[in-house]
């Protein structure tokens, strides 16, 4: 786990810029650093290490291939690359190798194979800049499902960037791009900004399991994106081809496969560790990974004296049933307000998903013990977990037999009657307007046509909800799925994780996300998944062989903290009224001030806007962070 960098066509200094950027993501790889550039100084490559495989010399980045026609930063872990690296030997395209990492391997099997064909031999997470010497062509690819973040675009006077974090992009001299202005409302209503978009015009996401190519002049007309690997395609694929067994084999199946994921993703030449939150997902990792480890696993929770936010009593339960070495922490609500006015730094642009706090409280005790931590993310999306999924096809079970030109006037009368006032009725007319199950989907969280005021500025923007049309997938739910997977998943979950663990340089590993894994899951009957308000059945199956039935069947708290609460106390208070001061926002003249005075004056004094008045904060912090650079 690394942070990568670089830049083409800089004109100004280009060895302080580059170490501007390394300097910012230090957090990222505080074990080394690396600088390469051309002869003529037109393409620079950085990079900072966090020592995992091969923590010798000869796993040092920017890394070049045998032959010197490559050079690469990489960020990330290739976690079959020892198979990889048996094949490159067998077939003697390389005679020896210098070291053991997997990004040497990586590399040559680049160089040997090509890249799009070496990538889609990987499993594994990565964000990758490759340049080709002799062809002049700069590449830069990221993981099939989002795991590692990569940033690019150009920052003006024809100057190309790219970078692991946002933040080290506005460090290069001459950086100005403006706030994209376009994707506010989305960020309004998700509390993130998702893949392509970014806070900045011109700037942008690599989209998972995508490759971008610019080559030499290494001007805008000569980059092009194009994927190696589509979820859509996964989900589409796999429901086309199902799973002919019983729901026993399915489990079966999903337990070898999630063996096998774990198994390659806990090697390491440093201590390993999983988070163990009492869930399901996290519960699995950790059952499994004791069944294949010789000794204990560590495994790491929170917990706080808060009613309905702890979780910690029933982990620690798990991990002695299961036998890890079990490590709690009890925070309190100073040590999650502590965290607040570090957030804006650690995540470089807006981002409000408030469980972000405990994630990064728990990344940080973990790292006390250990470099690298498994988690059970991914097993919501996957296996039909979200309580949100039943809901979803039990309402539109209920609307499809009504005809759309039916419901859509039905929809505005309510609207626009004096029922709209009362949100039970609101949402409930605004849900009646929908086309389909994703619409439904996607309306769900744009009940309030308030959230689109928020922002002065309201310009359509196209984004994931709006990729594919309406019964892509047979099954409702995984229409849904798919749908978060594609965006929530990989915009907001990964991210929080990511930036959360990475601020400590704690490497994070998910392995419900291998290739192997998410296209079998893909390939279940929704029945294998959920039955009524039960979901993630095939995964219980293979859980309760390890962990007894009665001791997962309680309700799941969730990883969150009372954030709502402690902005209505001293301290946080002062701290978000200061944000939103009437004066400040007109001043920013981004955001309606009255709309956010209003949504505040509604938080505090009738207990409504909970989610997006975090939303609104962590824009403010934000462009505090940004104003005070």
């Amino acid at each position: 786990m690394c942070g990568i960098a670089g830049f083409c066509n800089l004109k100004g200094n280009w060895k302080a810029n580059i170490g501007r950027m390394n300097a910012r993501m230090h957090h990222r790889g505080p074990d080394g650093e690396g600088v390469w550039a051309s002869e003529d100084a037109r393409v620079v490559l950085g990079h900072k290490r966090l020592s995992i495989v091969d923590l010798s010399a000869n796993g040092a980045q920017p890394m070049e291939s045998h032959s010197g026609r490559y050079v690469m930063a990489f960020n990330g872990e290739i976690y079959n690359y020892r198979k990889i690296a048996a094949k490159l030997l067998e077939e003697k395209k390389v005679t020896a190798f210098r070291g053991t990492s997997d990004t040497e391997v990586l590399l040559e099997a680049m160089e040997a194979y090509g890249v799009e064909q070496a990538v889609s031999m990987c499993k594994g997470m990565f964000a990758v800049a490759l340049y080709d010497k002799k062809e002049r062509v700069l590449f830069l690819l990221r993981d099939r499902v989002g795991e590692k973040p990569l940033y690019y675009g150009f920052t003006g006077e024809g100057v190309f960037a790219f970078a692991s974090e946002i933040g080290c992009v506005a460090e290069l001299e001459g950086f100005h791009n403006p706030i994209n202005r376009k994707v506010l409302d989305i960020y309004f209503t998700h509390g993130y900004i998702p893949a392509p978009y970014s806070i900045y015009e011109g700037i942008y996401k690599l989209e998972a399991g995508t490759m971008l190519t610019l080559k030499a002049p290494f001007a805008p007309e000569n980059l092009s994106v194009s994927a190696y690997w589509s979820m859509k395609e996964a989900a589409k694929r796999g429901q086309e081809y199902l799973f002919q067994g019983s729901e026993k084999e399915a489990s079966e199946e999903l337990e070898r496969l999630l063996k096998a994921s774990i198994r390659e993703q806990m090697v390491a030449d440093v201590p390993v560790g999983a988070f163990l939150s009492a869930g399901i997902d996290s519960s699995t990792v950790v059952a499994l990974m004791q069944s294949l480890h010789g000794g204990k696993v560590r495994s790491f929770t929170i917990g706080m004296n808060e009613d309905g936010y702890n979780e910690a009593v029933a982990a620690k339960e798990i991990a002695r049933h299961l036998g890890t070495e079990h490590t709690e922490l009890y925070i309190t609500k100073q040590d999650a307000i502590g965290v607040v006015p570090e957030l804006a730094d650690m995540f470089g642009e807006p981002f409000a998903d408030s469980s972000q706090i405990p994630t990064y409280l728990v990344s940080r005790m973990t790292r006390e013990h250990v470099t690298v931590s498994l988690s059970g993310d991914g097993g919501d999306e996957l296996f039909c977990g979200y309580t949100s999924y039943g809901s979803v096809s039990r309402i539109w079970n209920k609307m499809k037999h009504v005809p759309y030109w039916v419901r859509k006037p039905c929809s505005g009368l309510v609207l626009h009657s004096p029922l709209a006032k009362n949100p039970v009725y609101r949402t409930k007319g605004t849900l009646l307007g929908a086309k389909g199950p994703g619409r439904l989907y996607e309306i769900s969280y744009e009940t309030d046509p308030l959230i689109r005021k928020i922002s002065k500025t309201h310009e359509y923007c196209p984004y994931k909800y709006n990729e594919f049309g309406e019964g892509y997938l047979e099954e409702t739910n995984h229409n849904v799925m798919l749908m978060d997977l594609l965006m929530y998943h990989p915009d907001d979950i990964l991210v929080k994780v990511d930036r959360a663990a990475m601020a400590v340089s704690l490497e994070t590993r998910v392995p419900m996300l291998d290739k192997d894994v998410v296209e079998f899951a893909w390939s279940l009957p929704i029945a294998y998944k959920r039955e009524g308000d039960v979901g993630k059945k095939v995964l219980r199956d293979v859980l309760y062989r390890y962990v007894p039935r009665e001791m997962m069947e309680r309700p799941k708290k969730g990883f969150s903290i009372p954030i709502d609460k402690w902005l209505l106390e001293p301290g946080l208070r002062d701290w978000a009224e200061c944000l939103m001061d009437r004066e400040l926002v007109e001043r920013q003249g981004i955001l309606d001030a009255a709309v956010v005075e209003r949504i505040w004056r509604d938080f505090t004094e009738k207990g409504i806007w909970r989610i997006q008045i975090w939303f609104i904060l962590m824009f403010q912090a934000w462009m505090g962070a940004r104003s005070g650079k």
